[in-house]
This record gives C-alpha cells, structure tokens and sequence, in this order.
C-alpha cells in the first residue's frame, strides 16, 4: 500500500495512468488492496478496474458503494462504460440495475444503444462520442469548439474531424493535422475542393463482423475508423487500443483452444469450473490414446518378439506429433491474421507437405542409422526411417488440412485441431512402425 501511497503523492492527478495504478494492486494482499482501493481518485477508479483481472474486479467492486460506482462509470467512455456495465453484472446482476438507475438519462441511453449490438459486431466495441463538424462550418469555428470541447473534457483521444452533410452521413474525415494547415476563414467544403487531396474515409459498418474491421486496422494502419449504419449515417468510431484488446484476447482464446483449455473459466477462480472444462478435453484425449493402445495391440506378438521395436516406437509418434503441430500452429495462426484466402488451400497444404516430407527423409536417414548401430539389427534401420517418413508426411498433411477443413465449416479452427492430430500422429505411426517390422523383420 505504501508503494501507491507514494505514487499518487508523486503524480498529479493528470499525470496518473489507470494502468500503473492497477499494476500497483496486483501486488497487494486482500488487505492491503481493500484499503487501496479507497485511495484511487474516483475519477480513475473505473479505468483502473478495467485495467484489472477479472478476479480483482470482483474485489474492486465490493469495496465500493453504488454512488461510488456511479461515478466511476460517469467518468468513463462509452464504449468502456458498456464493458465496466457488463463485467458488474457478471458479478452482482442486482447492484448493475441499481447503478444502471443512478446514471443520467444520457449515458443510460448510450448504454442501452451499445447493448443492441451482439459481441461479434463493430457496434458492440464502438465509442459514441466523436468530434463532428458540417461541411459549410468556419475552420476558425470548428477549432474554437473543439478547444471548449477538449477544456470541458467531453472529448479524449480525438485523431480526426468527421464531416457530415445536414442528414448526418459521413462524407469526410480529416486528421487534426491536416486541418491546422487549412485556411482557418474559410468553410471546410471550400479548402477541401482547394486541396484537392482526397479525404474519403475508410469506414465500418456497425453491423459489420469485428474481425473484418481488425484486418481493416492492421490493412490500413489505422489510428481510428468511423462506424456508419446501413444508411451511411455516422454512429461512432473505433480506436486502435480497443483493436488491440481484440487481438489480443483472440490470441489469448487461439493458445488456450490449441491446448484443449476454455479462455473464460480460466479467468474463473473456481477450480471446479476451470477443472471441468480441462477435463472434457482431457477425457476426449484419452478416448485417443486408448485407440492408439489398441493400434500397439494389434501387433503385440511383434513387440514380444523384439525389445528393441518397444524402445524405438515412442520416437517415431514424438517426431510426427511435434511436425504436425509445427504445421497446425503455422496455419491456424495465418487464418487469424487473414494471410490465408480462400484460394490458398492447396499452396498452404503443399507446402506444409513438403517441408514435412523434406525433414522426414533427414531425420529418417539420421534415426535409421541410430537405431542400426544401437542394436544391430538388419533392417532396423530400414523399418524406422521408413516409418518416420510416413509418419511426417501425414503430420504435414492433417496439421494443414484439419484447420482449413474446420475453417471451412465456419468452426475455429484451433478448436479441437491439436487432439485430431494427436490421434492421426499417434495412430500412423505406430501401425505403420509395426505393420512395417511385421512384414521385413519377421
């Protein structure tokens, strides 16, 4: 507690960062941080618990009163005013409705248009607030009102100007710099004709899926982009911190399906429910390797036969599993970045097959050379690299396709990848490593 008390002596409340302040509190115990709490200016406490796990959310909110959270959520944008909303009802559905009550008229309504949008649209991660002007304004005008705009702190994080016509359609957007440069006594129109640069914005439908405008940011290296409804009427914008929330939760949601682990009860403190979620992945992984079991079965008098096939079979899976997941990393990766189209399916999966296939004959020739001098068998040799070619080939093949395939049928494709090709891995090669020792060393 001390270490906060130090920094808000030492910082001016202008000059505190909600996200210092939230890593401050991390470090705390239960104690210390309900104590802290109470020493948060009131006019950061809602971005500092933002900025805070989801579990110390929970711990935020209990040691606040409802006025208290009022005017947290007062002081924040819209589009944070909705997530501050939605993550206390998760918590108390009851002390939401009573803070939802005390807002003003305004910032109700906001919150309630906002709500209309489903998490996957543009509408649901836009702000409301935006800096508008009409085409025939003064640029001297326009300037003076954004100044008592900004001093009034109605405004923050403003990039550009949005033009639009009487019925309020989006016809411009011009950076703040630009309009510095422009002659400040004549209308917006006349010193954009005299320009004669082109100020036609790129812009999002409100509709539109938040995944698509995320590429448009990456695409366009975009700061900001102004969200239109279906009639070309200007409803809000996006900032590029919220993209950069998006893509890293999508990340976040991407590592934790590869490895069988839902993102949301993760964050969940209860071990029963984290615990569930693992354990039906897990009971689906072990469904797999009891099929991999029964393939090593089907050859169990070749395995009695000869040691040395017991000793070496592990290796062969290994190799091709940790190949395969090489490829399905590589591939369900470039499908978030949008690098793969439609097209491409055949180029990606070639490509992976091949370089599969280019280590499996190194590696081949490498092991199949191991196993002979290890045990010096005749054959032995033969039997591994043959396999393991095998094995890396198919594990380029499926750690390709199955995402393609997934993505295809409109399904994340991390979803569930990995124990498909953990089963295909496992299951090639050990049939083909014993099928193979069956039939040249028997």
């Amino acid at each position: 507690m001390e270490k906060l008390q130090d920094y808000l002596k030492s910082h001016t409340e202008n000059e505190m960062h909600p996200s210092d302040i939230a890593h401050i509190l991390r470090e705390l115990d239960d104690n210390e941080f309900a104590d802290s709490v109470k020493l948060i200016p009131k006019n950061l406490i809602g971005d500092v618990a933002l900025a805070l796990p989801d579990r110390l959310f929970d711990d935020v909110v209990e040691n606040l009163s409802v006025d208290e959270l009022s005017h947290a959520v007062t002081e924040l944008e819209s589009d944070d005013q909705l997530e501050f909303m939605q993550e206390l009802e998760e918590v108390d559905q009851h002390m939401a409705s009573e803070v939802f009550d005390t807002l003003d008229i305004d910032d109700q309504q906001e919150i309630t248009k906002l709500q209309t949008y489903d998490e996957d649209e543009a509408g649901a991660y836009m702000q409301l607030e935006v800096f508008t002007a009409s085409k025939e304004e003064i640029v001297h005008d326009v300037i003076r009102r954004f100044a008592e705009l900004r001093r009034a702190n109605e405004l923050e994080n403003i990039q550009n100007l949005f033009i639009t016509n009487k019925d309020n359609k989006l016809r411009y957007a011009i950076g703040l710099d630009d309009l510095l440069i422009f002659d400040f006594s004549k209308t917006l129109k006349e010193n954009i004709e005299n320009t004669g640069e082109k100020f036609e914005p790129k812009s999002a439908r409100d509709r539109e899926d938040i995944k698509d405008v995320v590429h448009y940011f990456e695409e366009y290296d975009l700061s900001v982009m102004p969200v239109v409804n279906d009639y070309g009427i200007l409803v809000g914008r996006i900032t590029s911190d919220d993209i950069y929330d998006i893509i890293n939760e999508h990340a976040t949601e991407q590592m934790y399906n590869l490895a069988g682990v839902d993102d949301e009860a993760e964050e969940d403190e209860e071990v029963i429910k984290a615990g569930r979620k693992r354990a039906s992945w897990l009971g689906l992984n072990l469904i797999t390797a009891i099929l991999a079991s029964v393939v090593i079965g089907l050859f169990s008098d070749t395995l009695q036969s000869m040691v040395a096939l017991a000793v070496l079979m592990p290796i062969v899976a290994s190799m091709g599993g940790n190949a395969g997941t090489q490829s399905l990393t590589v591939v369900v990766r470039q499908l978030a970045l949008g690098d793969i189209s439609q097209g491409d399916a055949f180029r990606i999966i070639k490509k992976e097959v091949l370089i599969s296939l280019l280590n499996g004959f190194v590696f081949a020739v490498v092991m199949g050379l191991i196993a002979y001098i290890w045990f010096g068998i005749d054959h032995l040799g033969l039997v591994i690299a043959l396999s393991m070619i095998i094995n890396l080939l198919m594990a380029g093949l499926f750690g390709a396709s199955i995402p393609l395939f997934l993505k295809r049928l409109d399904v994340d494709p991390a979803i569930g990848s990995a124990v498909i090709l953990t089963t295909v891995t496992d299951v090639v090669g050990f049939f083909s490593f014993l099928g193979l020792a069956t039939l040249i060393l028997l």
